[in-house]
């Protein structure tokens, strides 16, 4: 059998190029082996072997978990979320193929359901190959996996949902629609009456223009809007954000509705933790200034 092969993979080393997304900069990893190269219906699929961080996805030239630091990025977009409702029984994951959030949802007892919607089944079947760690959560009876299009998805419902996460890519190809003001319509609707959302919010360093117009859409739906973000070394300039969101007006989204001991939170966490959510709504003042205004 002949050794896999990917044009993005030269002598030895990955780099995530994009002229529209990350101009003039470029992450590279030295890879050790590559493990799965496909075409599937919507993306170009790559998993490698990478020296130093673990295996590592690729979606259409673009990573998108690290088993070395996706527990950060993982975290942050569900429990911002999770522990700003005040009891999450139902959750939706739109995007999210690689089990990830879906590991962390399941972390919260009050949880009954918890599901699933990618548009492509083929991120579902690698992660759960090579990414066992993220994608186990596939296995707990509490979860249902729903293989569509999100926005068609969210159609079917009406205050369904107390907390809809949505892990998606940038937004370029199947993900733009997912950073508009009629998917974020849709997430309404969708959610309970003290319903919470958090979506992929993009870099302050690359795409604060973006960021602002997402923020724009999300205010003309929901009344409490706020931008959190950590840090990520394998994501373009270290740094991802996201766009927290709640249909109650009375929302304190900068403080944890609901927390745990310090032990417990150790245990359950590796990244979050209740000064964290707080700390991370505390922009850097050339951010604060361009979301704000």
């Amino acid at each position: 059998m002949s050794e896999l092969t990917h044009p993005m993979i030269k002598d030895g080393w990955f780099s995530e190029i994009s002229n529209t997304m990350w101009p003039g900069q470029a992450m590279s990893l030295r890879v050790e082996k590559i493990l799965h190269v496909e075409k599937s219906k919507y993306q170009d699929v790559l998993v490698f072997k990478s020296t130093d961080y673990g295996n590592v996805l690729v979606l259409d030239g673009a990573i998108q978990d690290t088993e070395r630091d996706e527990f950060s990025y993982q975290e942050m977009i569900t429990h911002l979320a999770m522990n700003s409702h005040p009891n999450p029984r139902k959750v939706l994951v739109i995007g999210g193929g690689d089990g990830g959030v879906l590991r962390e949802i399941l972390k919260h007892d009050t949880v009954e359901e918890a599901h699933l919607c990618d548009i492509d089944d083929a991120v579902i079947r690698v992660s759960k190959k090579y990414l066992p760690e993220m994608s186990k959560s596939y296995r707990d009876p509490k979860v249902h996996v729903h293989i569509q299009d999100g926005f068609e998805f969210l159609k079917k419902y009406q205050n369904t949902f107390d907390v809809i996460i949505t892990d998606s890519s940038d937004p370029e190809g199947p993900a733009k629609s997912l950073f508009q003001e009629p998917y974020f319509k849709l997430l309404s609707d969708a959610l309970t009456g003290k319903g919470v959302m958090t979506t992929q919010g993009e870099c302050i360093w690359l795409h604060l223009p973006l960021i602002k117009e997402v923020k724009a859409d999300c205010k003309k739906v929901f009344p409490v809007v706020e931008y959190a973000y950590c840090t990520i070394p394998t994501y373009p300039s270290g740094q991802i954000g996201f766009m927290v969101c709640c249909k109650d007006k009375t929302a304190n989204l900068q403080k944890p509705l609901r927390t745990v001991d310090s032990e417990t939170e150790r245990k359950l966490y590796t990244y979050y933790n209740k000064e964290i959510h707080e700390a991370s709504f505390v922009l850097p003042n050339f951010a604060r200034k361009a979301l704000e205004n």
